[in-house]
This record gives C-alpha cells, sequence and structure tokens, in this order.
C-alpha cells in the first residue's frame, strides 16, 4: 500500500511550492482572524481584538494577489480569492461592531 508522506518530501518541486504558497496563505488568515478576536492567540491562550493587525494580514493577502496576478493555478487563484472574501466580510462585521460599541457608550 502507498503511503502518503504528509511533510513534502513526495511532492514535486511545484507542489511544494504551491503548498508553501497555500501556508503563507493561512499564516495571514489566523494572523487577521485572531486580530478580529475570532480565534484564540495561542500564545497567550486568550482571545484578543486588534483589528490593526487583522487589516495588516488582509492588506498583505491583497498585495500578494495583485503581485501574482496571472500567475497562480486556478485552485490557488480561487483558495486566494475565497480566503480574502471571508476576511474582507468578518473584518466588516467586526467594524460594524466597533461602531455599536463606540455608539453605545456614547449614550
Amino acid at each position: 500500500m502507498d503511503k502518503t508522506n504528509y511533510n513534502g518530501d513526495n511532492l514535486s518541486e511545484d507542489e511544494q511550492q504551491q503548498l508553501l504558497f497555500m501556508m503563507l496563505v493561512q499564516q495571514h488568515q489566523q494572523i487577521a482572524m485572531m486580530g478580529m478576536g475570532k480565534l484564540e492567540n495561542p500564545q497567550t491562550g486568550s482571545t484578543e481584538r486588534d483589528l490593526k493587525s487583522a487589516k495588516f494580514a488582509i492588506d498583505t493577502l491583497l498585495m500578494l494577489e495583485e503581485f501574482t496576478e496571472g500567475n497562480l493555478p486556478d485552485q490557488l487563484k480561487s483558495y486566494l480569492t475565497e480566503t480574502l472574501n471571508n476576511l474582507r466580510m468578518n473584518y466588516a462585521d467586526e467594524k460594524d461592531k466597533g461602531s455599536e460599541k463606540s455608539e453605545g457608550q456614547e449614550e
């Protein structure tokens, strides 16, 4: 029976590069989700909200999308686009929550 090696040893160079690209996108997705308070920070064990760091992570992925335009396989392009769409919706939701909190504190 053929055993799949998940550490990348059995992947072609192109497949390794694609895996690394996906991991980079995932890292920034996790940073953004932590910044929006939607994921626990593994270092502190707590949920923290820092929309500036979330925006920076999203902006980094936007830059990556612009710089790779026309150079990504369809699967990676779709993955990056879906990730960005999801992050944008979550970020907008969190910004709205911040506005509601500010309005509520002024009353």
